[in-house]
């Protein structure tokens, strides 16, 4: 459905937190389901068309984390979009609350979907089972690496008694929210073409490492685990519909943070901008959105940029057979630029990145 947009209007832009919102509430420790659940209804747009996929192709998504780890000390706030990816920014920069926008409903139920299985899982091994229905051939430990983990699972089939299983304490988990019966059929067809198909591609991902060899998925280690477990166990990663140049979901965020004196510490965005720039004036409408966030100085994008936009000049690695690189940004600075209108192009965003 093609949506129609209001004219734009001149927008305050909030370099940092003010003093102001300094002295407001907090954001919570926890957040109670009911309160979670009413979050995700009423900061979300209505769904929306892309081609859905239900996991990253972004390998090379562990290059920037070691800069993130290094410039990002815990407890900000974190927004995303996509499915699994944004586990591994999480679990690196630990925020003390995530929102994930996306345009697709299917994106906001494949991240319930993990939700329950983070919340039913002790360990990274249960976690793994659970997701793919599999039994490991193999022992695993608390201190076995990304790489023995998944060597556990890839060498053993799918098990249609454990998903049955499974997708039955999916749903038990689920049924907290109020979920309608096309949401929970959505869920059984993303939980079953998980099982069925995602076994090696996610292996791939969650063994993937940065220049040094270092492995940096979410899946990594215990830790990292553990810190995304205890997240979702309190409702403070909350998926959200909506499109980034939409008229509600990304501001109504931004309302919910500065109510809470809290200001934006990374914006991942994958390639989504590649395409608003290929839509009329929806990138103009997604940096106007942006531009209402409360930031801090030090706030960033994570993008993934493919060649055919320039980020050929500004790559600093080469990736074999790849099209892509990612590459951070200061929020910032590019609202700056967008609001004196020295933004045109995809291109004017690639060199503003590195």
């Amino acid at each position: 459905m093609k949506l129609r947009w209001a004219p734009l209007i001149p927008i305050l832009f909030l370099v940092a937190v003010s003093p102001a919102l300094r002295s407001a509430e907090p954001i919570p420790r926890e957040i109670d389901s009911r309160t979670f659940w009413r979050m995700v209804n009423d900061l979300s747009e209505e769904s929306g068309y892309f081609r859905f996929q239900f996991m990253s192709n972004e390998v090379e998504f562990p290059y920037v984390i070691p800069d993130l780890k290094k410039n990002f000390k815990p407890g900000g706030v974190y927004l995303g979009v996509g499915p699994e990816q944004n586990f591994t920014y999480i679990a690196a920069i630990q925020p003390r609350i995530a929102f994930i926008f996306d345009i697709r409903r299917d994106n906001m139920l494949e991240h319930l979907i993990y939700k329950a299985v983070f919340e039913t899982s002790a360990n990274r091994s249960e976690f793994v089972s659970k997701l793919f229905s599999r039994k490991p051939t193999a022992a695993v430990t608390a201190k076995s690496t990304a790489a023995a983990l998944f060597r556990a699972y890839t060498a053993s089939r799918p098990d249609s008694q454990l998903f049955n299983q499974n997708l039955q304490s999916i749903r038990m988990v689920l049924s907290r929210f109020q979920l309608n019966p096309k949401d929970l059929a959505e869920i059984d067809e993303i939980y079953g073409t998980m099982a069925r198909t995602g076994m090696y591609s996610y292996a791939t991902l969650m063994t993937a490492t940065d220049d040094q060899g270092q492995a940096w998925s979410y899946l990594a280690n215990e830790e990292n685990f553990q810190f995304l477990r205890d997240m979702e166990r309190r409702n403070l990663i909350v998926p959200i519909v909506g499109n980034f140049a939409g008229p509600k979901a990304i501001r109504a965020v931004g309302t919910y943070l500065k109510q809470h004196g809290a200001g934006v510490t990374m914006f991942y965005t994958s390639n989504v901008e590649q395409y608003l720039f290929q839509q009329g004036d929806d990138w103009r409408r997604y940096y106007a959105n942006v531009a209402t966030l409360p930031l801090e100085p030090a706030s960033v994008f994570i993008r993934s940029s493919h060649y055919a936009f320039g980020a050929a000049s500004q790559r600093s690695r080469q990736f074999v057979g790849m099209n892509y690189v990612m590459l951070l940004c200061s929020i910032p600075d590019l609202t700056k630029a967008f609001l004196a209108g020295l933004v045109r192009s995809y291109d004017d965003v690639i060199r503003m990145s590195h």
